[in-house]
């Protein structure tokens, strides 16, 4: 707990063994324990904008608290955020994740100053003067063309600008599906764009064999989200072109601004929360079932359900070994903390998969199924994220809501 430390002129930093303060040049006598430094700063007010402006510019003599901190924002706001990580990754962990602040703003390493709203929390850019409205969720550029040849709508995800800050750091972590509306058994995905407002994905995406005639019954849906490794990725805003009134004998190049997303209905068969683990040396892998919640209800005298959890372990496609938990009687709610371990070789884990399966117990008759989800690497992206993340932090329990499917 002790040490001393030189700059580059040479004068000497005192340290305190008693209670470890320091920070400035030796003045041959104990510093006090309620001396803990300044801090400069300065305020100003523009009343033509709203906007209060806080310039933090420095601090000087601060104490030393058992380690030296090279680059303070990156790692205080780093070291921050691990403990929420370790926090919902536990297992055994009951409590959610705070919620994010309400206000936010950041700087970059130039100093240009970023707006706060006070009212939504949007920032992204250089202050403009104004306040942003909620309404405006930012834009996003798009190319469309069909090909008569080969039948086949190609749809151009090209850049996005002016998103919403939905992450704690001030920045979003975005991604675009793409679908064509009403079947959305057509849906595609760009790429997740870490730590961006104003993302650039270039991604085409083909929708083969679609007569032109019944391209123009859909309708073309783009979807941006902000991914979160924790918790349900957040929409941020979406737009819909329908696609009956365009001359497709011409190609399409356009920015369009997205609408707020509307507010979701809770989801029809449910979510699940749970963790993985993988124990590389002991060839291991931990699911850990936590809890459901808004389960769908399949008992309408009871206007519930009974819920347990079936767990599949598949390798290359076929179906190794089954576990499950314990049955929930009359619970839509239901909190298991089960944990269940498999044997996976290294040699197999990208050939692995889980199926979970949620179930309603019916005492006469079939079971029936409430909502399931696949695990994997080659899974939808919500869940091949949480199989990444899951292989990124060997020996760890990374845990993630899932949206329950009923396919």
């Amino acid at each position: 707990m002790m040490r001393a430390r030189q700059n580059s002129a040479g004068d000497e930093y005192a340290v305190n063994g008693n209670n470890g303060y320091g920070g400035g040049p030796s003045t041959g006598g104990n510093r006090s324990s309620e001396d803990v430094g300044e801090i400069h700063f300065s305020m100003k007010y523009d009343f033509q904008q709203n906007t209060f402006v806080v310039r933090v510019i420095e601090a000087k003599r601060l104490p030393a608290i058992g380690h030296w901190i090279s680059d303070s924002t990156n790692q205080l706001f780093f070291g921050a955020q691990e403990a929420e990580q370790e926090m919902i990754r536990s297992p055994r962990a009951r409590s959610e994740p705070s919620p994010r602040p309400m206000m936010r703003a950041r700087q970059n390493s130039a100093g240009d100053e970023y707006a706060v709203n006070g009212n939504n929390g949007y920032g992204g850019g250089p202050s403009t003067g104004g306040n942003r409205s909620s309404e405006d969720v930012g834009e996003i550029h798009f190319s469309m063309k069909y090909d008569f040849q080969q039948n086949t709508f190609v749809v151009r995800v090209i850049e996005a600008k002016r998103l919403p800050a939905k992450d704690f750091s001030g920045f979003s972590d975005p991604y675009c599906v793409v679908s064509l509306l009403p079947k959305d058994k057509y849906k595609l995905q760009t790429k997740i764009k870490k730590r961006t407002l104003n993302p650039r994905w270039n991604e085409s995406f083909l929708f083969e064999d679609f007569p032109i005639e019944k391209l123009k019954t859909r309708t073309l849906h783009l979807h941006v989200f902000d991914y979160d490794r924790f918790s349900r990725d957040d929409p941020i805003g979406e737009l819909f072109i329908p696609l009956q009134d365009l001359d497709f004998s011409q190609n399409y190049d356009v920015w369009k601004p997205l609408l707020p997303p509307k507010s979701e209905t809770k989801n029809k068969y449910g979510e699940i929360l749970l963790s993985l683990k993988y124990h590389v040396t002991a060839s291991q892998l931990t699911v850990n079932i936590i809890k459901c919640k808004d389960l769908r209800i399949q008992d309408i005298a009871t206007h519930s359900s009974d819920p347990y959890v079936k767990i599949w372990l598949m390798i290359s496609g076929k179906k190794v070994e089954k576990k499950k938990t314990k049955i929930y009687m009359r619970d839509l709610n239901p909190t298991f903390n089960e944990a269940f371990t498999f044997s996976v070789s290294v040699d197999q884990i990208r050939e692995t998969s889980l199926l979970i399966t949620v179930m309603d117990y019916d005492k006469i008759g079939r079971n029936d199924l409430i909502g399931r989800i696949i695990l994997s690497s080659r899974s939808d992206p919500a869940a091949v994220a949480h199989w990444n993340a899951m292989l990124q932090y060997p020996k760890e329990a990374v845990s993630q809501w899932h949206t329950l499917k009923d396919d």
